[in-house]
């Protein structure tokens, strides 16, 4: 991989990472337009090890409630259990962490190979779009944080498996299953977040010890450091720029450029422009 190539790679995972528009949908397309073989081992192993960035900023962002909630976690285990909320909440995010670990390792080969097609990825971004359109209007928004519950975390991760299909969004997933929870917009986002944590660094785990030789003699150990410290730079913009953006508006803006990019897609793969793969 040229070092540009993962510059931008950085950026586009930077920025799209928590906003509800689907990351690796759009470094699939990306990757596709660049000359890439998008369901190369390499390739994906890439697009799932460059989240660590991403990743990153958002525990630097969080690192004041990280350390709160962990510390309440472990003082609760220490003595026997505590009905605080810090302690509470460490649960369920846990527990909203696990369906998208077992469901990513039992369905590997179907997420590293046929939903890498870019007929998904732009059946995705529509057909998700309607979802978060109605999950958008929908909403009570009479929830908060304090509010949050394991069985909360436990359906939005549920949704979150959803999101190994590359087009429907990860954020975008656990947004709507928030919001049609009852939560707030600002509440729905900070568990995005939170239930990125343990989701993506697991699976950039997996890629590095699975597939280490496959980068290094595929896309490169060096272009895939400069994409994460790239990615890591732009996510912590991107995570302090939704938060403010999501106090006041709701999700149109993105639903609109979801529906607009994934039917240009359709366009180019119908016209041969692209291939599918």
């Amino acid at each position: 991989m040229e070092w540009w190539h993962a510059i931008v790679f950085g950026v586009i995972e930077g920025v799209t990472e928590f906003l509800p528009v689907s990351s690796t949908g759009h470094l699939t397309i990306m990757e596709k337009l660049l000359g890439y073989q998008i369901d190369d081992p390499s390739v994906t192993a890439f697009t799932a090890i460059i989240q660590v960035g991403a990743v990153l900023a958002t525990v630097l962002y969080l690192r004041k409630d990280i350390w709160r909630v962990g510390v309440a976690w472990l003082r609760g285990l220490a003595h026997g259990g505590q009905r605080k909320h810090d302690y509470k909440f460490g649960w369920a995010v846990l527990i909203g962490s696990v369906p998208i670990g077992i469901v990513g390792f039992l369905f590997k080969d179907e997420i590293e190979g046929v939903l890498r097609s870019l007929w998904f990825v732009a059946g995705a971004l529509i057909l998700w779009s309607v979802v978060m359109w109605f999950a958008d209007k929908a909403a009570l928004q009479n929830r908060h944080e304090k509010d949050t519950t394991w069985k909360d975390t436990l359906v939005i991760g549920l949704t979150q498996c959803l999101a190994l299909i590359p087009g429907v969004s990860r954020s975008g997933a656990t947004m709507s299953a928030g919001l049609l929870r009852g939560f707030d917009r600002v509440t729905v986002t900070r568990l995005s977040f939170f239930l990125s944590i343990p989701a993506l660094m697991a699976a950039a785990v997996l890629q590095t010890v699975t597939q280490y030789d496959e980068i290094q003699h595929g896309v490169g150990w060096g272009p895939t450091l400069l994409a994460t410290a790239v990615s890591f730079v732009v996510a912590w913009w991107a995570v302090a720029w939704l938060l403010k953006f999501i106090a006041k508006h709701d999700y149109s803006i993105f639903i609109w450029y979801r529906v607009g990019l994934g039917v240009l897609l359709i366009v180019l793969l119908t016209t041969g422009v692209v291939s599918p793969v």
